[in-house]
């Protein structure tokens, strides 16, 4: 693999690792392996047939010579004469072989007319033949050796003379001697004097079927590996012709419908990037290519159209969406800055009152929330306050929060009770609710003269109070039926006494439902020990440590719910210093 991207290639790297150069190359690479391939198979098949072809030549001449041998003379009785010297020879007068004693030994069988006939039968044979030799022998079992009757080579360097021998392999000796001269039976070995020879035959019987030599034919092989030579580079240089003509054929015909079309493809879609990045628009780079291959290059181009298609509806929408998101972002933004402007949200809240300090704050889950807080003075000598929190959240809650923020107030500003207060506010809503949203109040009017506070929960959380010198406490009070939930609902109320010192914390459910990363809830307990951690500080900082303390818990959770609190500090009546 390239070492380089393409795009960090020169002209000429390019053109070395383009699909047209590996194309030539792996085709060039595969017919040089199929020629290969059939070079070796047409070399075997070709020495095959030769071979068979001299063993079957030598086998038919060694077939008739022994036919005319055995009708123009008796062999038998030579073959035994020369078996029984040979058996008669110790070890160490067999090595003498081929010695000038070792023949004139044996002399006087070439002066016999018997021999003189077998040779020149041979001789005659081997004249009207190409044929390297033909000879009369016969194998001895006990020795494993072939030994030499007649021979009718003239050459003294390659004669051979009566009872002279020669070792064989035991496979060759078996073969012939099981041989009854009707199937070819030969053998090919490497010779020490001759070479590659291939030697076949056929054995004279007598009269009892007894064989008493063989009629041999040898054949040397060197014509066989001149043959194949020759067959060889003749085949070689035909297989290198027609591999270069197949690879540039090939090469041209992959360029047409392989390199090509996918070049196509490429600089189509390198011309899609380019015009993508300079905010070229409405060009159809793949639409135009016209790729007509049959097959998966024409499904490319044509999945690569639609696909430049479908990105520039994705764009277009994608484009529409973002806007639209970023106008719903800026209206959500808006409505944040709205509803925490609804809220009261400027401290001191009443810096001209020194009977009571209040704080208050909330932390919408969403970009808007549906809890709320409210208080404010209904006269100069009442301040009412609300804790609630509306059901779901994001847009609907925010909504429906701010109409029963307006509405609760509108009642509480007619001086009723809180009671009547939470009646008439579940009236007007319950006649218009088809949404079927309901929302949790506490609200209480404290008579600043006299700390009497007087209070009405519909289904909120408890309230919590400390006494002078006391500690955070829960009020369980009575709680009446959800805002909205039923029509008709009538709601009661109760008193509690602020003495000087005494503080108040309302709170929504986000605070004791505030949940960590092992679904643990941050409880009431919890709140109230964070209350009570510095139980004399300002209500601003009172709610700054329940929120440090929520915080502590939750650690990286995500904030499920609103998170509101409100604190009163009540500090009693200026007029009768209590």
């Amino acid at each position: 693999m390239p070492k380089k991207r393409v795009n960090e290639m020169g002209s000429l790297e390019k053109k070395h690792y383009s699909l047209e150069a590996k194309a030539f190359r792996s085709t060039i690479m595969g017919a040089i392996v199929l020629g290969l391939a059939a070079l070796v198979i047409g070399l075997g098949i070709y020495t095959y047939t030769l071979v068979h072809q001299y063993i079957t030549e030598a086998f038919n001449l060694s077939k008739s010579a022994a036919a005319i041998l055995q009708k123009a003379s008796d062999v038998e009785p030579l073959a035994n004469e020369v078996v029984a010297d040979y058996r008669a020879l110790s070890d160490e007068e067999r090595a003498q072989k081929r010695t000038d004693a070792y023949r004139k030994r044996f002399s006087s069988y070439t002066k016999r007319e018997d021999y003189q006939m077998i040779r020149t039968i041979l001789e005659d044979f081997a004249n009207a033949v190409d044929i390297d030799d033909i000879y009369l022998a016969m194998y001895d079992r006990d020795t494993c050796s072939l030994i030499y009757i007649v021979d009718q080579d003239n050459d003294p360097e390659t004669q051979v003379m009566p009872v002279e021998w020669d070792k064989v392999s035991e496979k060759e000796m078996e073969d012939f001697l099981a041989s009854d001269g009707k199937d070819e039976v030969w053998s090919i070995q490497n010779t020490k004097d001759y070479g590659w020879l291939c030697t076949s035959g056929v054995p004279i019987q007598n009269d009892s079927g007894e064989t008493v030599a063989f009629v041999l034919s040898d054949i040397s092989l060197h014509n066989v590996a001149h043959g194949m030579r020759g067959f060889f580079w003749s085949y070689f240089v035909a297989i290198i012709g027609v591999v270069i003509i197949v690879g540039i054929l090939m090469a041209k015909h992959m360029k047409k419908k392989l390199a090509t079309p996918i070049n196509q493809i490429s600089v189509a879609a390198q011309n899609y990037v380019e015009d993508r990045r300079r905010g070229v628009k409405d060009v159809a780079h793949f639409a135009s290519l016209d790729i007509r291959t049959g097959d998966e290059i024409e499904n490319l181009s044509l999945i690569m159209d639609d696909m430049e298609r479908e990105l520039a509806e994705y764009e277009e929408n994608l484009m529409r969406i973002t806007a639209e998101k970023q106008r719903i972002s800026t209206e959500l933004s808006l409505a944040t800055r709205i509803q925490a402007d609804m809220l009261p949200n400027i401290y001191p809240a009443f810096p001209e009152r020194p009977d009571f300090d209040i704080y208050a704050s909330m932390d919408p889950a969403k970009e808007v929330g549906g809890d709320f807080y409210d208080f404010f003075l209904v006269d100069d000598d009442h301040l009412c306050i609300v804790m609630a929190d509306v059901s779901g959240k994001g847009v609907p809650a925010a909504l429906f929060m701010m109409a029963s923020k307006i509405i609760i107030a509108s009642n509480a500003k007619l001086g009723k009770s809180p009671a009547q207060i939470l009646t008439d506010t579940n009236a007007a809503i319950c006649s218009n609710n088809r949404e079927e949203m309901f929302i949790t109040v506490w609200l209480g009017i404290l008579e600043l003269s006299s700390g009497r506070l007087t209070a009405a929960n519909a289904g909120h959380e408890y309230p919590v109070i400390r006494k002078p010198d006391g500690v955070f406490e829960l009020i369980k009070d009575r709680h009446g039926f959800v805002i909205g939930g039923m029509n008709g609902i009538r709601y009661k109320e109760y008193e509690l006494q602020l003495e000087r010192g005494s503080r108040l914390f309302l709170y929504t459910d986000g605070v004791p439902e505030a949940t960590d990363a092992q679904g643990r809830l941050f409880g009431t307990e919890r709140m109230i020990d964070a209350l009570n951690r510095d139980a004399d500080a300002s209500p601003k900082d009172i709610l700054k440590q329940v929120r440090s303390a929520v915080d502590d818990f939750v650690e990286d959770a995500e904030q499920f719910d609103d998170l509101t609190m409100l604190c009163l500090e009540y500090m009693g009546s200026v007029q009768d210093g209590s």
